[in-house]
This record gives structure tokens, sequence and C-alpha cells, in this order.
């Protein structure tokens, strides 16, 4: 996937005319609901600590249990050669840490498979950049970044012209003029596709690529996409301040000579999706959380709030929907995983999932406590569940429109009802990079936000009343339910604003 940037489910609730931060009439009924269930399994002599209650199962989330999940996935990167991608060693130990209960301790509660796929792995085994006066320069690679198959390029850098609007370096008329033939070219980072400033730099002619980045401080890491194998040049992505030194230094007709190194490895691997569900629960009305396991650095915290739920969940019963959790894999590499799930289902088989939370990245050092919703009437659902949790507890919560880089895609196309929380990566210094270790982690919203996604799995376990089914409809703008989708987009954009004074929508940008 082109570009950086990104659950858990809840009972289905009607929800009446509601503002965007106020508590529904039927969150409240739910409540009232729950305590008079939890007082008739009493009287027929169940235990009632084993009777699910969203507000008794909150309670068992502990921040000591997700700290340790993420200390233990820390230990996993670091004695797996610093990350836990996809058909690495780190991936196999880290399925391996999420089985040890699944399958071996949690076997009377849940039902676990591996699912397994094959995909194209990368691995920039070295990257590194040399200045012209034989300065080491701070780098970041990209992932599926091709090789330099016959050792470090050494070549005379050649500049590309800054277009901050439209995008640097990103349209062939943005070219006209330049013959990049066996040079590095120098572009910024910024508006367009990574990929598509590496093949037009390719179709140039140059040997490799320089992108500085296009903010100050540290660059973060990209994906280029399996599917480009083959069409780019070798990149490295440079400070800001660097290559403004250097296009500088151009401008004042120096040549400035570089050297470019990238030791890459490209194979098809194997590798799998865990898929673990309750025994309990009607096979027809699934609610499904997911995370993805594989990591550059990131979703530890989407994995190990997961995990606590599951854990947690096996000691009630008497829930009459069934509970899915699914870690993915290949997740970095494009969605890989989640993908492959949601392509292989049945159409009866997406219509037994009445609700999908996505849990990427809950634990962000500077935080957004943004609740995904898009123009599926039936995302409110567990959106509002998420959102009145969260704003109870004190935080500030608000919808933001989803995205194209985790893993709810795949349950947005099929009409399946979604929602999930994202904290953010445009603010966290460390997103992709070594820094992001258990230090890089906010304990304090990691925990509130595991409590949420458990409040809004307990809810919709015990009920799906007023989930709607599964959207099979038209999205033409002309038609009715077209019509009404935009409507419903726009309104809640439009809430955003009002409350975030900014005209941001919170669509995940491309770089």
């Amino acid at each position: 996937m082109d570009g950086e940037l990104a659950a858990v489910s809840t009972p289905r609730l009607v929800l009446p005319h509601r503002n965007w931060t106020g508590q529904s009439l039927s969150v409240k009924m739910k409540s009232i609901e729950f305590l008079a269930l939890a007082a008739l399994f009493a009287a027929q002599g169940l235990a009632t600590d084993s009777v699910l209650t969203p507000e008794g199962f909150v309670e068992k989330i502990k921040t000591e249990e997700l700290e340790r999940n993420l200390w233990n996935l820390g230990r996993i990167g670091k004695e797996n050669g610093g990350h836990r991608a996809f058909g690495s060693p780190g991936y196999k130990a880290s399925s391996d840490y999420i089985l040890e209960r699944a399958k071996t301790r949690f076997g009377p509660e849940y039902d676990t498979k591996v699912q397994e796929f094959d995909h194209l792995y990368n691995e920039v085994r070295e990257i590194s950049v040399t200045g012209p006066n034989g300065e080491t320069v701070d780098t970041v690679t990209l992932i599926y970044n091709p090789g330099t198959d016959d050792g470090p390029i050494q070549a005379p850098l050649i500049d590309t012209p800054v277009d901050d609007e439209r995008g640097s370096a990103c349209f062939e008329d943005q070219w006209e003029g330049i013959d990049a033939t066996g040079k590095i070219a120098l572009i910024k980072r910024g508006s367009c596709a990574l990929s598509d400033k590496l093949k037009i730099a390719r179709a140039h002619g140059a040997a490799g690529a320089l992108i500085y980045h296009n903010l100050p401080g540290a660059p973060s890491s990209a994906i280029l996409g399996a599917e480009n194998y083959g069409l780019l040049v070798p990149v490295a992505v440079i400070p800001l301040s660097v290559g403004s030194a250097w296009k500088d230094r151009l401008a004042a007709n120096e040549e400035v000579v570089v050297e470019l190194y990238v030791d890459a490895i490209f194979e098809e691997r194997t590798t799998w999706n865990i898929i673990a569900e309750t025994k309990q629960g009607d096979p027809n009305n699934v609610i499904m959380l997911g995370a993805h396991l594989d990591s550059v650095n990131d979703d530890g915290s989407g994995t190990s709030t997961l995990l606590e739920i599951m854990t947690e969940l096996r000691y009630y019963e008497g829930y009459p929907n069934k509970v899915c959790f699914a870690w993915w894999g290949a997740e970095e590499s494009g969605l890989i995983g989640s993908l492959h799930y949601t392509e292989n289902l049945t159409p009866q088989e997406a219509d037994q999932i009445k609700f999908y939370f996505n849990y990427d990245m809950v634990g962000s050092p500077y935080l957004n406590y943004e609740i995904y919703i898009g123009d599926n009437e039936g995302d409110e659902a567990g959106a509002a569940l998420l959102l009145q949790y969260l704003t109870d507890a004190g935080k500030e919560p608000y919808y933001v429109n989803f995205g194209t880089s985790s893993d709810c895609v795949g349950f947005v196309e099929l009409g399946i009802p979604t929602s999930g929380i994202f904290t953010g990566a445009a603010t966290d210094p460390c997103y992709h990079l070594a820094c992001d270790t258990l230090s890089n982690v906010n304990l304090d919203a990691l925990t509130v936000n595991a409590k949420a996604a458990a409040n809004a799995a307990a809810h919709l376990a015990l009920s799906l009343d007023g989930v709607p089914a599964r959207r099979n409809i038209s999205l033409n703008p002309r038609s009715k339910d077209g019509a009404r989708a935009q409507f419903l987009k726009w309104k809640r954009a439009a809430a955003t604003v009002a409350s975030q004074k900014s005209c941001s929508h919170r669509v995940n940008n491309i770089i």
C-alpha cells in the first residue's frame, strides 16, 4: 500500500435521535436490562459472577495485564531482529504467544484455527546513504524497497521541482526537461503515493532516489506495495534538513555526489491469520474483533487488547451471540491477511458477522481518541458504544471516516457494520521506528480504550437488537441509499469540524 496511515464489538442498540456526545436513551435502558438479566440468573441459582454484564466485564481489564503482553511482544521483537514482520521468526514467535493461550490453555472455551496464505516477503537487511563529504546520513527504508543489486550506487544528485499543492514529482509534466539517466533523483515527499514518484524516476532513467521528508524531525517509513515489485528504483528517505541543504547546493550549480546502498531480499513466504471464536453463542450472530499481529513496530496495543478481552471472556457464560477474535497477518504489507479472509467469505458467512471492530494503535503517546464510522447506518451501533464509554471516562472522542490503511477495509467493502478505535500515527514520533517500544505507549490510553472495547463487545454479545443486516445496496450517489449515505458522511464531518475547530475530515493521507 502506497502510504502511511489508520476493533471490538457490542450489542446492537436501537439508537434514537441523539447529539454526537450525549448519551442515548437506549444505552441507559440497556444497562437496566442487563441488571435485570443478572438478577434473573441469580434467582435461577447461577453464580452472578459468571453472568456477563458490560459493567462487570470492564472491571476485569487490568493495566498490568495489558502491559505484560506488550513487554512480551517487545521481547519477541528484540530476540528476532527487532521486528515481528510476517514471514519472519518474530511473527512465528508472536503467533506462538497467542496460540499458547487461545489453543492450548483456552481450548475448552475457544475454537481456534490458523488460516494460511502466501505473499511476497521483503526485508531490507541494510540501508545507508553517504553524503558528498563522506558523512553518514540518517535514513529509513520503505517496505518493498528494491535493492541496489550490484552494490552501492555512487552518483550525482539531480533535483526535481517542489510542488506542495499537486505533489512533488508526482506527474509526468513535472519532469519535463529532466534527464535523470544514471543519477539519483532528489524528491520531496508528500501528496501522491511514493511509488508514483519512483515509477516516474525509473522511467526517466534514474539509478535511484532520495526522498526527503516533508516535515521536520525524523522521517517515518511507509509501504510501496508488493504490486510494484520490479517497477521502482531503490530509495531511501532522509530528513527534510538534509534534503533542503542539498537542494540549495544544486540550485547553486554545485555537483553533489552521494552514495545509496540497499541490501534487500524478496521471496514468497507462507504466513497466516489466527482466528479464535467462543464455543458458546449463535454461529449465525458473530461479533468480531480484529488487530494485526505482524509489526514493523506498531499495534502491540491492539494485539494486547484483544488478548485480554479473550482471556477474561472465558470466565462468563450465557451470552447468546458468538464472539470471534482475529489476529491478522501481513497488514503492514497491504492488509493482506484481512483481505484474504474477507475475500474468501461466502455471502452466507459474511451475513453471519453482525459487527466488526478494528483495533490498530490504541495506545499512542500523543493521542487522539478517534472512533471510526462510515456511511453504513449499522456502523453507529458499535461506534456509539465506544464514543459513549470514552466520553463517560472523561476523554474527548470524536468520529472519523474510515481510511484505507487498516484491516477494517475488507469488512466495510462487504457492507458489514464496522467501527473501531485509533489513537493516531501521524502524531507519534516513533511510528514504525525502533523507538516504538513499551516506553512509547500511553498506558492510560491503552487501558481506557481496552475497557471501551470490552464494554462494546459485552453489549453486542448480549444483544443485537437494532443492528441491521449486512448492507448490500447501491452506492450510486443519485440513488436514494447513495444520497442518504452521503448525507450521513457530511453530517458527521460537520460535527467533527464544530467540535475540533478543524476542517480536516481526518481521512488517511497519502505520503
